[in-house]
């Protein structure tokens, strides 16, 4: 892919030591990373999201600006509400930190107005160990030759079996653990099926409240509450925000994008963890091996 080719060579360039890049800016709005790109030569944003296994681009963006691109084969896409078939896209120029390059197979995602251009997935997060500083709001990018998260995480994560996307294990009691998708694109807090609330006694003993869900592929009605406690790696948090589908709403908590097809097995997946607990930290993820720390910025 020309895009990951030429952020690789970049990433030697950008210090004597070949190890890692100064820090970079990016922006938090409504819980999103987004960082400053220029898209067929249009100022406009990229979306960063560990939960998607593919890059997406934006059809408001398209349509906006009148673009004429080149258009691949449809490809499946699996979103927490329903199932589609999305048109791809390739060689769409960008100037992404400095770096002229292109994209391929991007996949027609709804990503909201039209200067959200793309969305990076898997195939930016596997290129390297990356740190996100979500309070001071700055990244930096770490070749895997460089650091050896194994002997430094703390936290329990693991590759999916069959998607790849990194997993972690959250304690939602002294007795009771979850596995959920480390999702920087989910701008709520922990989104778990309803079984699991139903399971820790949520549903009895917690007011909710009613609301709307956007998907990639459509909506869904959900009911939102907080929890009292959850630990997330050495860190116990109060007042956690949790999303769980309304009663009879039926959603796919794997993960927020993926492609079908795959027989995904190993550790039972129970929904997302996203943007209200991962806020505070400043969280290094080895999304190839399958590896992340969880710390506190400076």
């Amino acid at each position: 892919m020309k895009l990951l080719i030429t952020l690789c060579l970049t990433v030697l360039s950008f210090c004597s030591h070949a190890a890692v890049t100064p820090w970079l800016d990016f922006h938090l709005e409504n819980g999103h990373i987004k960082v400053p790109a220029t898209v067929s030569g249009i100022p406009s944003k990229i979306l960063l999201d560990t939960g998607a296994q593919m890059n997406g681009i934006n059809p408001h963006f398209i349509n906006k600006n009148k673009l004429k691109l080149n258009k691949g084969s449809k490809t499946r896409i699996k979103g927490v509400y329903g199932t589609e078939d999305k048109t791809t896209y390739h060689n769409v120029p960008i100037n992404f930190f400095g770096m002229n390059t292109e994209v391929d197979d991007a996949v027609e995602i709804n990503l909201g107005f039209h200067d959200n251009a793309l969305l990076f997935g898997a195939g930016f997060f596997r290129q390297f160990v990356i740190q996100l500083d979500y309070p001071n709001q700055k990244m930096r990018l770490i070749t895997h030759d460089s650091v050896n998260l194994n002997d430094t995480e703390n936290i329990k994560m693991l590759k999916q079996r069959g998607s790849g996307m990194p997993i972690v294990e959250v304690m939602l009691s002294n007795e009771k653990s979850i596995w959920l998708v480390l999702d920087t694109g989910n701008n709520g807090g922990m989104v778990v099926k309803r079984s699991v609330a139903q399971s820790m006694g949520w549903l009895d003993e917690i007011e909710r409240e009613s609301g709307i869900s956007t998907g990639v592929n459509t909506s869904g009605m959900t009911e939102s509450f907080r929890i009292p406690w959850l630990k997330f790696g050495p860190f116990e948090m109060e007042n956690v925000l949790v999303s769980i589908p309304a009663k009879g709403e039926s959603a796919n908590l794997e993960s927020q994008y993926k492609t079908t097809g795959t027989h995904i097995r190993g550790k039972k997946v129970q929904g997302l963890i996203g943007y209200d607990v991962l806020k505070h930290f400043l969280i290094t993820i080895d999304y190839k091996s399958g590896h992340a720390h969880i710390g506190l910025p400076e």
